[in-house]
């Protein structure tokens, strides 16, 4: 047993970085990828691998203009790296709130807006909002409480479950173990987040990307207490990975 780890106080973590706040941005985006690939044109907005291979297949197919078209949500998600990069140094002048609280607060606003959109509007605009979302909320939300997370998608933490079970297995390691577990977790929220507004998408329509909001609106709630009370004088403090 290594005393070191006994002896090292546990680190405090923002509330911007806890796992529950992980938890709820992850069961929201599933709402957002379940709603764009029922409602919104069959695509997937969180990520953009398939946007790239779609891309790569037409132009292997000579379909030039079909492939290029997918420069359209793959820019848009560029775009959202880029603004979710450069927006936060000013913001933190600002000394009111953290960058995560409003980027929160504007992908809450986009979310609500989108269900005013009836379905008849073109897919493409609906499916670029959400790709810029997307990019900005997974460039911004990288580290739940020190562990390395993706708040849109579940690939990564897919293969974080596998590592901690091999590491489990083979080594005994129940940190590796416990974090496989918090993975896990990650993917069921998402999971369970995408079947719900499946289900109720025939009912509400275009207005069932407002359930994505219940979590959204969970995450802003703690974010405003956080930077408003108990954490106002830790404005400037980044978030781990940042």
């Amino acid at each position: 047993m290594n005393t070191k780890q006994i002896s090292e106080p546990k680190k405090d973590y923002l509330v911007c970085e806890q796992k529950l706040v992980y938890t709820l941005l992850m069961a929201s985006a599933g709402m957002m990828g379940a709603y764009t690939y029922v409602l919104r044109g069959g695509v997937f907005c969180n990520a953009q691998t398939a946007n790239v291979l779609v891309m790569a297949i037409n132009f292997g197919r000579g379909d030039w203009l079909g492939g290029l078209y997918f420069l359209i949500p793959i820019s848009a998600y560029l775009l959202g790296a880029f603004v979710s990069e450069i927006l936060p140094s000013p913001v933190k002048k600002l000394g009111f709130l953290r960058w995560d609280t409003y980027l929160t607060i504007f992908e809450a606003a986009v979310l609500f807006l989108l269900g005013f959109l009836p379905l008849s509007v073109p897919h493409q605009v609906v499916q670029v909002l959400v790709n810029f979302l997307a990019s900005m909320q997974y460039n911004t939300f990288r580290q739940a409480e020190g562990i390395p997370m993706a708040t849109t998608f579940c690939t990564n933490h897919i293969r974080q479950v596998g590592v901690g079970l091999a590491k489990a297995i083979r080594k005994k390691d129940r940190t590796a173990l416990r974090r496989g577990i918090i993975h896990a977790g990650m993917v069921s929220a998402f999971l369970l987040g995408a079947a719900l507004l499946t289900y109720l998408c025939p009912i509400l329509e275009e207005k069932a990307i407002w359930l994505a909001l219940i979590p959204m609106g969970i995450v802003l709630t703690k974010l405003l207490r956080a930077d408003l009370g108990t954490e106002h004088h830790m404005l400037d403090r980044k978030p781990s990975g940042h």
